[in-house]
């Protein structure tokens, strides 16, 4: 419809340019046409301009402009050009190479991590302004940290003095109850038998071995005294005592040996058990005989002959070995109950006294000279060497 009114104006045109339009008559006729034409022309305009709107044609906006905070980075990551830089050194002033110099920021935003030179030196570059704090970490030397410090842009900081101090040396230890040491100790020596075959669970080749606590002594006690080879020992005994028709109010034949056999078991279950277990808890004693092994052959004699008259307290003194003396003389009155009448008596008790006594001294002489060689499983080796005791 536009289209057709401009035509219809530009043929209108032509017409009045001749000249046609301007005679008297004609105008008068035409003109209600001319005005209708003028009016048409109007309305297309009109209408075109509004069709370019419906099609999408917008006007180009304004370009925004860049804000501040863009400004702000830019010039905040151009200005980011700050250093730090130090030296990594020891209490006595000497450089330590190789420690690991961490640089971090305070709100964690940025950790960098460096290794010191061979003087010691470290540098960090290219760094944003903001507050850090220096952490240096070195094989045998303290942990450090410095305070915190302000870097500004385009600053060339020299990091605090820096002297790290020796590590404090660690050392571990685990402390265990002295039963529990005890128990341990115990167990190993009641592996200890002489040619393999005796038990020899009283004799400690760990000098500084742990006391005993009552249960304990009385277990020992119970494991040495009814060990298998002891009735085999009492047999023997008793059958020698029957050859030599020793107490003689026993007899002879078998009831003769079955008596002197549980006379031998009876003295020797009862000496085991008070010697061994009832006194010693009574007194603190320990009732061990501890292998010296070490010194001049006087010494170690000295040493092992005394034990039957001294012994190692529970708190590791010395003291007189009452549970042996008491041991035997008590088990000697014991004997009485059931000896022959015509042995019995004072006699009896300290003859099982002294028989006591020096087979204990025996003992121990053949325990600090022979035993070690002859036992398996030994334990330990005996009194540590030492200026005063080393052998001549």
């Amino acid at each position: 419809m536009a289209s057709h009114a401009v035509g219809t104006y530009l043929v209108w045109r032509r017409v009045l340019k001749r000249g046609k339009l301007f005679r008297p008559r004609t105008a008068l006729v035409h003109t209600p046409l001319l005005l209708c034409l003028i009016t048409a022309v109007a309305v297309a305009q009109q209408q075109t301009a509004m069709s370019g709107v419906s099609k999408g044609v917008v006007p180009e906006e304004p370009r925004p402009q860049l804000g501040s905070q863009n400004s702000l980075e830019q010039i905040s990551t151009a200005d980011g050009v700050a250093s730090v830089s130090g030296v990594v050194l020891d209490t006595s002033g000497a450089a330590v190479s190789g420690a690991s110099v961490s640089l971090t920021k305070m709100d964690r935003s940025k950790q960098q991590t460096v290794t010191s030179g061979g003087n010691g030196e470290f540098t960090f570059a290219k760094l944003p302004p903001g507050s850090y704090v220096l952490i240096i970490k070195a094989k045998d030397f303290e942990p450090f940290t410095s305070a915190e410090f302000a870097l500004a842009a385009q600053q060339a900081y020299e990091g605090p003095s820096i002297a790290l101090s020796i590590a404090t040396a660690v050392t571990e230890v685990t402390v265990r109850p002295t039963d529990v040491i005890a128990a341990e100790q115990i167990k190993a020596e009641e592996k200890q038998r002489l040619i393999g075959i005796a038990p020899n669970f009283y004799t400690s080749y760990i000098y500084d071995a742990a006391p005993l606590t009552t249960k304990q002594k009385f277990s020992l006690a119970a494991h040495d005294t009814f060990d298998p080879t002891s009735f085999i020992g009492i047999g023997i005994v008793a059958g020698i005592q029957q050859a030599n028709n020793s107490f003689s109010g026993y007899g002879q034949g078998a009831v003769g040996y079955g008596k002197r056999y549980g006379a031998l078991f009876a003295n020797g279950r009862s000496s085991d058990f008070l010697s061994h277990a009832v006194f010693p808890s009574l007194f603190h004693q320990d009732p061990r005989y501890y292998y010296q092994g070490s010194g001049s052959f006087k010494s170690r004699l000295v040493h092992a002959a005394s034990f039957a008259f001294v012994t190692r307290s529970d708190s590791g003194g010395t003291m007189p070995n009452y549970s042996y003396l008491l041991g035997d003389m008590c088990s000697g009155a014991l004997s009485n109950l059931y000896y022959p009448s015509a042995n019995r008596g004072a006699n009896l008790v300290f003859t099982n006294a002294a028989i006591g006594l020096g087979g204990r001294m025996g003992s121990s002489i053949l325990r600090e000279f022979l035993s070690k060689r002859l036992t398996t499983n030994v334990s330990g080796k005996g009194k540590p060497r030492t200026p005063g005791n080393a052998k001549p």
